[in-house]
């Protein structure tokens, strides 16, 4: 940190302006979208300019000697819908390669027509789904280059108190998100992620790949399953074609490098790897636990002719959280000793790692194209806790082992005739889930010892198809579509029928600038594997026994959106989601759904598909693209979040937030100065109060070292609002052939503190041994410790372009 706060200094007192030549590049295709077929001069033209180019017989084009910078474009050919390409990077050193996949006009055009619609949207999703460009992730006040940060200023989604990234989108729980790298499936995206849920506090994908993101809070295509509240479709760009080039990243927690380069004439790479060094400041700070991480990514794109592509991705971590034992060493602070010995006391050490491969090959036919996707996931968890954190056998609290391993087959054709779209395809997964599980633990006021060791096989299958039109001169569009999905786990998810799932969206435009939206679908997801792979101690598969079933949520949302100007968009949701079949915990007596926002694992334990819930609310959203040196977002949400309890009445979820509110906004200076801002107000969020008799007892904080909660009480306290605000300052260098990018990155400036629910611990004498209660001789003497959240975060990052 103060390595990079001397070298911020001095970088702005290096001159904002040179005398040299400093100059980009962007180049790429026009090709139509459905078979791959170059559009020859095709217009491209940057918007509010008068620069532009045409492109040649094999749609290709070239735009030379722009200046450093973000522009907009717009494509257009005659019998081609326009498409506009927002805020795209201009950089001396590299060409930003930027194709345009054109899609055939129903209407037929007498001319060219550039206005085209302000927001690109599909027809599949008309509603409930945003866009958002790499610039948009680079630039994000507080987001520090991670999309599940950047996301939560969009309407609908919501985050923890926590330090997470945990995605929770119209009152759905973190387990109830998909994400894809290429159209490839991706298990997990985060760091120390918490095993049968998506979130952690890390995220692991280098916006430097990343073209665009794709977020779906409802209106799921057909051909993405496996998903009740979010989708996040990542669409990485392919490596520089003309020469080897990269970039280095050097931030507050980590130090990154990138490459990329040509590899013979038709194939192209993109490699990253990344290492954090915050278990050294979290060791200097005196923090009672040391996490590491590290990932990696790769994207190798082969254009094997003009009929076929051929594509192989990468995207793996490896993370380590172990305890500093010594945090007390040296200390003074009464208040923190006792948290950092509340913590050391209740806190695993945990080993992660995981991998995403994945290749996939794109045939274009004369109306249509196929893809063909193989690819892997493997999760490896492993955690230990002992008491007092002595290594011995008789000591043992925790020892926990799991795999998840996947192994992935889809096949779709997409063909486009007559203006109609139809997708279709099938999948395949073969999946193996293993657990060793030892773990003391409380239930029912009692010590148990949980041990067993599970191994599981099975299958999972998928069908489905959508169809796609448009109608009354373009100004109606209807998407209709069905999928099933089934596994052959066991007989109560082995029969398709069971599992099919429609959906229908429409979209209509009263007027050219103002469309109607609507939606309304019913979607399925297995359990998580946790659930499924459950044993009790006579390795009897407790939840097949009890017949785990699909969780099923039907969504209905409606909406407007109006667009006053090309940059410009105010649109409002409303949403009405319901929950079926939820696996309810048998030994706590709560849905699954409330869990998940926290570390560890989360659903090895029995359950039964018994759990009911609902979700609505209403989202606002004004959005200002980037046209001259403005922009912004504001978003508002009313939601609640309900799951019936195990007295079958509906009570606030864990994500039951009522209000959301986020104020995003910033603007580029000359000499590339460039400030944002984003203002955050989370509602209050329910949670559980402690069994303060309960976890009193000797036996039971002997093993559990922590406040077992009052599931009679569920959700009946809440934490306060909180807001906050963000502030981002970026200065950019160009020079010849590389370029600097440094950034002041400053979280919640206005150092909002906002007391939340309180540790329960025991008091201790001046040994650190727990105190017995003068009135009970079976129990400790307990006390609360101030949990509070938030503190000023400031952070100094620097990247080089070369």
């Amino acid at each position: 940190m103060r390595f990079l706060k001397y070298l911020f200094i001095i970088l702005l007192t290096l001159p904002t302006t040179y005398t040299w030549s400093q100059t980009g590049v962007i180049k790429g295709r026009v090709y139509n979208k459905i078979n791959n077929e170059a559009i020859p001069f095709a217009n491209i033209a940057i918007v509010n300019s008068t620069s532009g180019t045409t492109a040649d017989i094999d749609g290709n084009y070239r735009l030379d000697n722009l200046a450093p910078g973000n522009y907009n474009l717009v494509c257009s050919s005659l019998g081609f819908e326009t498409l506009f390409l927002y805020e795209i990077r201009v950089s001396p050193s590299k060409p930003n390669v930027l194709n345009f996949p054109l899609q055939k006009a129903i209407k037929e055009l007498d001319e060219i027509t550039v206005s085209g619609p302000a927001f690109n949207k599909t027809e599949e999703s008309p509603l409930s789904m945003r866009t958002i460009n790499t610039t948009e992730i680079f630039r994000s006040p507080g987001g520090n280059r991670d999309i599940s940060k950047v996301i939560q200023v969009l309407p609908g989604v919501a985050s923890t108190l926590s330090f997470r990234n945990d995605i929770i989108v119209r009152g759905g729980s973190p387990n109830e998100n998909r994400f894809y790298l290429d159209g490839i499936e991706v298990a997990n995206i985060n760091h120390f992620a918490t095993q049968g849920a998506s979130g952690g506090p890390v995220g692991m994908i280098n916006v430097n790949f990343i073209r665009e993101v794709d977020f779906y809070a409802g209106a799921f295509p057909a051909n993405k399953g496996n998903a009740l509240s979010s989708i996040l479709d990542f669409k990485q760009r392919n490596g520089n074609d003309e020469k080897l080039s990269g970039s280095v990243m050097l931030g507050s927690s980590d130090l990154g490098l990138s490459l990329e380069g040509p590899v013979g004439k038709k194939s192209t790479f993109i490699f990253s790897i990344r290492r954090s060094y915050l278990q050294i400041l979290f060791k200097a700070l005196k923090l009672p636990f040391l996490p590491t991480y590290n990932d990696a990514q790769f994207k190798h794109n082969i254009k094997l002719d003009k009929k076929n592509i051929l594509t192989f991705i990468g995207l793996g971590a490896i993370d380590d959280f172990k305890l500093n034992t010594s945090a007390n060493d040296g200390l003074k602070d009464a208040d923190q000793i006792e948290r950092n010995t509340y913590i050391l006391g209740n806190l695993p050490v945990n080993s992660q790692w995981n991998y995403t491969l994945g290749a996939k090959w794109v045939h274009y036919s004369k109306n249509s194209y196929q893809t063909y996707i193989v690819s892997r996931n493997h999760l490896n968890n492993e955690a230990t806790k002992y008491k007092d954190n002595i290594e011995e056998d008789d000591l043992l609290l925790l020892n926990y082992k799991s795999q998840e391993i996947e192994n992935k087959l889809r096949f779709e054709n997409t063909k486009r005739i007559n203006g109609w779209k139809w997708n279709l395809g099938s999948s395949i997964d073969f999946v193996r889930y293993t657990n060793s599980t030892f773990n003391k633990k409380e239930e029912n006021g009692q010590v148990v010892t949980i041990d067993f060791n599970s191994e599981l096989d099975f299958r999972k299958f998928s069908l489905f198809t959508q169809i796609s039109r448009k109608f009354i001169d373009d100004r109606l569009s209807l998407s209709m579509g069905i999928r099933t999905d089934f596994s052959d786990y066991s007989r109560e998810l082995f029969n398709p029928i069971e599992q099919l799932s429609p959906r229908l969206s429409a979209s209509y435009a009263l007027a050219p600038k103002l469309n109607l939206n609507f939606n309304v679908g019913s979607y399925f997801q297995l359990p998580p594997y946790t659930v499924m792979g459950y044993r009790d101690n006579n390795s009897n598969l407790v939840n097949k026994d009890n017949k785990i079933t699909y969780i099923k949520s039907n969504h209905l949302v409606s909406g407007i959106d109006y667009n006053p100007n090309q940059y410009s968009k105010i649109s409002v949701e409303a949403f009405y989601k319901t929950y079926k079949n939820y696996p309810f915990l048998l030994t706590d007596s709560v849905s699954l759904a409330n869990l998940g926002g926290d570390f560890g694992v989360i659903g090895n334990e029995a359950a039964k598909s018994i759990s009911k819930g609902r979700s609505y609310g209403l989202e606002v959203l004004l959005q200002q693209k980037l046209s001259t040196s403005i922009y912004g977002i504001i978003s508002y949400t009313w939601v609640r979040s309900e799951f019936k309890d195990k007295n079958g009445i509906y009570t606030p979820s864990s994500w039951d937030n009522k209000h959301i509110l986020n104020i995003t906004a910033g603007k580029k200076f000359n000499k590339n100065w460039e400030f944002g801002m984003k203002f955050r107000l989370l509602g209050p969020a329910p949670y559980t109060p402690y069994n303060v008799e309960l976890s009193a007892q000797k036996v039971i904080w002997d093993v559990a070292q922590a406040g077992q909660l009052d599931w009679n009480r569920l959700n009946q306290k809440r934490n306060p609002t909180v807001h906050a605000t963000d502030i981002r300052l970026d200065k950019k260098w160009y020079f010849k052939k590389w370029s600097i990018n440094a950034y002041l990155d400053i979280q919640n400036v206005y150092n909002f503190k906002a007391k939340t629910q309180a540790y329960l611990d025991v008091e201790r004498d001046a040994m650190g041994n727990p105190m017995e209660d003068p009135n009970n001789s079976l129990a400790y003497k307990m006390k609360e410790i101030d949990n509070e959240s938030g503190t000023i975060l400031p952070s100094i990052g620097l990247m080089v372009e070369f």
